[in-house]
């Protein structure tokens, strides 16, 4: 939901409830447009985050951890000067306007002081601003003294307001008769447009919660009846958005306001953290899967020049044959090739410079040349094909992922082959290990890769009696059977070979080949890229993708 001054108003009087009192304890920055308080309150421990950013700016109560970068903002850094083991005092709402302030009681070993911080919700124009006695102590976004604006944000200016909205507010029952007078439409629209603090999903929610025509009375009712039923809307099963209430169905109701929206936003942020990481590890790997595809045309052009390496070196064999006929200054003769069995000739240019001997020893060194180049491509291009299949299975395994710990092991495996620069600074990070995926069929148990470096320990892993799946011709994880020293039923493999199918190349087609065999048929080379083996003794099926994820135990 749009951080309306309808929803904001319920957000800050359960944030009233439950921080006033506390104090500061920690103050970080992850993010250029977000803000973490870890604040101490008799309830508990408490994280606030305020983010404002453009999209999804809000006010709420986090559960998640993000890691804080080693050198703080100069905007936390005045948090952490004024603020650090303040107490906060008030949460506040200026009214009809989407804007929050905290106040802070601060106390030093010098002095005591009174802040007051700003949270200005309000889409592309967020903010951040830090006040004492009125006065600005610093902004997240501040603006430069010669920049026309209406309001000046920078340290030791004057706080002002932004200007309120030329809307009718909700409360003035007298203003909304008039302005419903005679109208007929878009009533969600005309809400919206006219009345103050109201975002068109809450007017669209109120048109539906009275039938489609609400009169003046019901929107007041609506936004100061103080009639709550918070929820998260869900749509196609996944979370769409949050509302303080909610006439449609298709919804999970929660205790509190602020409750669903951290139980939205942690869907949201998670999300989107993972969709931003899939699109910069593609893109890291983007690149040198291009380079790996020129070098490979590269070898493949040298490999298709050499392609007269036989015919070259017959040429300088037939000028020695036929050295007597060849005069210095001739640019060609013809020759019968007698490897031919029909004794056809063939024409051979000639340098009219030199001497027949020396033209006949110029085709045996390109030859010889050709022949030094055949032999040095053909190894280049196994190197160049398994690399570039290496980064494909890569790109597979990114491409099938679902969260953010199924590309953390890849990330590592691509700073490996440094493809990414690793901000570590030589300090190795520890990366938990994600557990494999686990599906439970006919009492069987079913585990799959999600990386290459899963499917190598998945390999170790397992007995040698297990059964061992990989699809045919397609990039894939690597799936295993726990048989437990018995059979697999023929039901039981099908569904693993369909597991394996899905969280493959092929996933998007049908009837994929699927190899299987027992883990013991299972080798892999030394010094093999990861995720790599070769197998022998398997058999062959198709399986339709499936992800069967009514079986997953561990997805």
């Amino acid at each position: 939901m749009p951080q309306d001054a309808f929803t904001i108003k319920y957000v800050a009087d359960e944030l009233k409830d439950k921080l006033t009192g506390g104090k500061i304890s920690k103050i970080t920055q992850p993010e250029k447009d977000l803000l973490i308080f870890i604040i101490y309150t008799p309830r508990g421990t408490l994280k606030l985050e305020i983010c404002l950013a453009a999209k999804g700016c809000r006010i709420n109560l986090a559960d998640a951890d993000k890691s804080a970068p080693k050198a703080a903002p100069n905007f936390c850094m005045l948090l952490r000067k004024h603020l650090q083991n303040a107490q906060i005092t008030a949460v506040e709402q200026i009214a009809g306007e989407r804007i929050v302030f905290f106040d802070f009681d601060c106390i030093t070993d010098f002095e005591r002081t009174h802040m007051r911080l700003y949270a200005e919700l309000m889409g592309k124009y967020s903010n951040a601003v830090l006040t004492q006695n009125g006065i600005i102590t610093g902004a997240l976004k501040t603006t430069a003294i010669g920049e026309s604006t209406k309001r000046v944000l920078f340290t030791g200016a004057k706080y002002i307001l932004p200007e309120p909205q030329d809307k009718c507010s909700p409360e003035d029952l007298d203003g909304l008769e008039k302005l419903f007078e005679g109208f007929a439409g878009d009533y969600a629209k005309f809400i919206a447009d006219n009345v103050r603090g109201i975002a068109y999903s809450t007017a669209a929610d109120i048109v539906e919660a009275y039938g489609g025509k609400p009169a003046a009375k019901d929107v007041n009712r609506y936004i100061c009846g103080g009639q709550t039923s918070p929820c998260v809307i869900y749509s196609d099963g996944e979370p769409f958005d949050f509302a303080v209430r909610y006439a449609g169905g298709n919804k999970k109701n929660y205790a509190s306001v602020l409750q669903a929206q951290t139980a939205y936003y942690a869907y949201v942020c998670e999300k989107r953290a993972f969709e931003d990481m899939k699109r910069r590890l593609l893109s890291a790997l983007s690149s040198s899967v291009k380079k790996a595809e020129k070098r490979l045309a590269v070898i493949n052009q040298k490999l298709f020049d050499c392609r007269d390496m036989e015919t070259v070196k017959l040429k300088g064999e037939l000028i020695t044959a036929n050295i007597y006929a060849v005069q210095r200054g001739m640019s060609e003769f013809e020759a019968v090739n007698y490897y031919d069995e029909n004794c056809g000739k063939i024409k051979i240019a000639l340098d009219k410079t030199l001497s027949p001997a020396d033209n006949a020893q110029r085709y045996y060194k390109r030859y010889a040349k050709l022949k030094s180049t055949l032999t040095a491509v053909t190894a280049q291009k196994l190197e160049a094909e398994a690399h570039a299949s290496y980064l494909n299975s890569i790109n597979s395994h990114i491409c099938a992922a679902e969260s953010v710990c199924d590309l953390e092991e890849t990330e590592e495996e691509l700073k490996t082959l440094g493809l990414i620069r690793d901000t570590q600074n030589g300090r190795k990070k520890v990366v938990k290990q994600t557990p494999f995926r686990e599906f439970l069929y006919c009492g069987h148990k079913i585990l799959a890769g999600r990386n290459n470096l899963q499917n190598d320990r998945l390999l170790k892993s397992v007995s040698p009696q297990d059964i061992w799946l990989h699809t045919q011709g397609y990039h894939s994880s690597h799936v295993v059977i726990l048989c437990n020293g018995k059979d697999a039923p023929d039901s039981v493999l099908l569904t693993a070979a369909e597991i394996c199918a899905y969280y493959s190349d092929g996933r998007g087609g049908s009837k994929i080949p699927v190899d299987y065999c027992k883990r013991k048929f299972v080798k892999k080379p030394p010094k093999s890229n990861a995720g790599f083996v070769i197998y022998t003794d398997y058999k062959t099926l198709l399986a339709q993708p499936d992800a069967h994820g009514e079986l997953a135990e561990n997805s």
